[in-house]
């Protein structure tokens, strides 16, 4: 895989039962590139080890006045520079297209999980943790994958190197032989130490990660309340802690690099030390001292390879572990080929059991919800966005059919959810309307149910060439050029082009005036006769409108009935929706001694 070939057609099916786990199958999946960079990185080992044999070589020819055996010498250390140049150049390459592609992958695959979860995954997950994710997790992630295939050259480079030295000069090949391993295996208790107080640091991070994008997303309530000093001084000291988790972190590591030269240097000393006692006594040449005392400083390079891949390892498997738990959230999906029965059974009445709310088949069935909040959580439920484990609430039923356990494009397909706060993408209107759909409700029938003349009006005087084509008009980024309710007009009319079995409006004409309200309920009323709409409003003209209206309170029915029997029998839900105080209502049920009562069961 090269980095020109991204993104990947398929980024797999990752193994996520632990980091470990994940980290093996990133690696199995780029076998192909870890033994390019493999090659490549023997290629330079293997010419920087070769140096010191060169230039001892070389040394020996000085010392023996062979003018031929120094012009060899001064040939392999041209060929091996050569070597070690196109080996490092090639190596850097391999390994940053290994870093490069593994990361890719892991931002694919976490971007094909937020898909597939919808707005359950941050109810699953907290924000501050996805953002740490998809971002410096997927670096140290692809920092280990780098490192990895340079630590096996290394490592394999050394092997070979001890080997060789141990033929070459046996004496002095033993204590090279005896000490390199043991400075390898010196830092493995300084480790876990590290590992944990990186932890800490990655968690505390994490919160304040969190805590900034709370802050960000309520900045403009922290300053109505003027709550923005609270929350800075909250940042600050979430900010400090991250602070000092790092510096006892670096203290950590950087007491593993103190004794990964530390320990290589007394190796040197004793062996240069050695050395120099066999050469006295004649036991071995100068030139064989130079050569092994030039491998002794090569060996400083491979180790260094240990300590960055122990480190890459130490931050990458908590960033794997997390990524994994990400990816690791999914919906219960029936086999794939089951998913055409399925989707044509999902039709019928919608179910909630978590909460008793049903909307009949084929009616128009408003629901009231007190709390704004809750309605969209309610709505996300009744739309299958929930993933499995969410809670213990059970899945919603459509016809009978647990929509957590059928694929999510089939639940969407079947129920669309038209949240209180909808996104127009820039681009002309019949793009805007140029969405999946069942070919049923054309775009004029649409657009007349939404009452959108006015905004076909001013889109038709701002048509690019003059033929007051409002289709043809251009809409701006997020539909800046129009008005709020312009723009939920529009987005309500994207919605009935679909046609779904299920369509759920979440407050669809909140942005609007009572007239305008009137006509896009009739509207609405009228284009979707025989299909299954679900509207939370707490508006009387929307309420007026429904077949049957749903009053929910503490996340259960209270009660439900049509619009004028409610309001004239449940004072809660009267004051609801005429907007009372809580007080006035709970007064009037104690001085009448009556309970609230819950209409026509659900």
């Amino acid at each position: 895989m090269q980095i020109r070939d991204l993104p990947y057609a398929d980024p797999g099916r990752p193994d996520v039962r632990s980091g470990p786990r994940f980290l093996y199958w990133l690696g199995r999946n780029q076998l192909g590139g870890q033994l390019r960079s493999l090659f490549w990185g023997v290629v330079h080992s293997g010419s920087v080890a070769l140096f010191p044999l060169a230039v001892g070589m070389g040394v020996a020819a000085v010392v023996d006045r062979s003018g031929a055996r120094l012009a060899a010498a001064g040939g392999l250390l041209l060929l091996l520079g050569a070597l070690t140049a196109l080996g490092d150049t090639m190596l850097h390459r391999t390994a940053v297209t290994n870093w490069i592609t593994a990361a890719a992958r892991v931002q694919q695959l976490l971007a094909r999980k937020t898909a597939e979860l919808g707005s359950a995954l941050t109810r699953r997950v907290a924000a501050g943790e996805v953002v740490a994710v998809s971002t410096g997790d997927v670096e140290k992630i692809g920092w280990f994958v780098e490192a990895l295939s340079r630590f096996v050259a290394a490592a394999f480079t050394t092997l070979v190197v001890c080997v060789a030295l141990l033929v070459y000069q046996p004496a002095l090949g033993a204590v090279v032989a005896a000490g390199v391993p043991l400075m390898a295996l010196a830092v493995l208790p300084l480790l876990p130490p590290a590992t944990k107080r990186a932890d800490e640091q990655r968690e505390k991070a994490g919160r304040a990660t969190e805590l900034a994008s709370d802050t960000v997303a309520g900045l403009r309530v922290l300053r109505g309340i003027g709550g923005e000093e609270l929350f800075l001084s909250r940042y600050r000291s979430a900010s400090q802690e991250v602070r000092r988790a790092a510096v006892r972190s670096a203290r950590m590591w950087a007491l593993i690099a103190a004794v990964q030269v530390v320990l290589p240097g007394l190796l040197m000393i004793a062996v240069v030390w050695y050395g120099a006692l066999l050469a006295r006594d004649g036991r071995i040449g100068v030139g064989e001292l130079v050569t092994v005392y030039g491998v002794v400083t090569f060996l400083l390079f491979p180790l260094r390879q240990f300590e960055e891949i122990a480190m890459a390892y130490s931050f990458s498997r908590p960033s794997a572990q997390r990524a994994a738990k990400v990816l690791a959230l999914r919906r219960t999906a029936v086999p794939a080929d089951d998913v055409e029965a399925v989707a044509g059974d999902l039709k019928g009445d919608l179910y909630d059991p978590a909460t008793g709310l049903l909307a009949r088949s084929g009616e128009l069935t408003a629901v009231v919800v007190g709390d704004p909040d809750a309605a969209g959580r309610l709505a996300d439920r009744l739309g299958g966005h929930a993933a499995e484990g969410a809670g213990d609430s059970p899945s919603v039923l459509l016809g009978g059919v647990a929509l957590d356990e059928v694929p999510l494009d089939v639940a969407r397909t079947a129920v669309l959810v038209q949240d209180k706060d909808p996104v127009l993408l820039s681009g002309t209107l019949t793009e805007l309307l140029d969405v999946p759909s069942s070919g049923a409700v054309t775009a004029d029938a649409a657009l007349t149910a939404a009452r959108c003349d006015d905004v076909l009006a001013s889109l038709a005087q701002a048509s690019p060439d003059g033929s007051g084509d409002p289709l043809r008009t251009r809409i701006t980024e997020r539909g800046r050029s129009l008005s709020g309710g312009q723009r939920q007009r529009l987005t309500l009319a994207r919605s009935l082009v679909t046609d779904p079995e299920v369509l759920v409006l979440d407050e669809p004409t909140s942005a609007v005036d009572s007239h305008t309200e009137a006509r896009v309920a009739d509207g609405v009323r009228a284009l979707r006769a025989g299909r299954t709409t679900v509207v939370f409003s707490s508006s009387p003209l929307l309420l007026d409108r429904a077949d049957r209206v749903v009053f929910l309170r503490e996340g259960t029915v209270a009660a439900v009935g049509a619009h004028e029997d409610l309001v004239r029998s449940n004072p809660v839900y009267r004051a609801v929706v005429t907007r009372q105080t809580d007080e006035e209502p709970d007064k009037e049920l104690v001085e009448s001694g009556k309970s609230e009562p819950i209409g026509e069961s659900a």
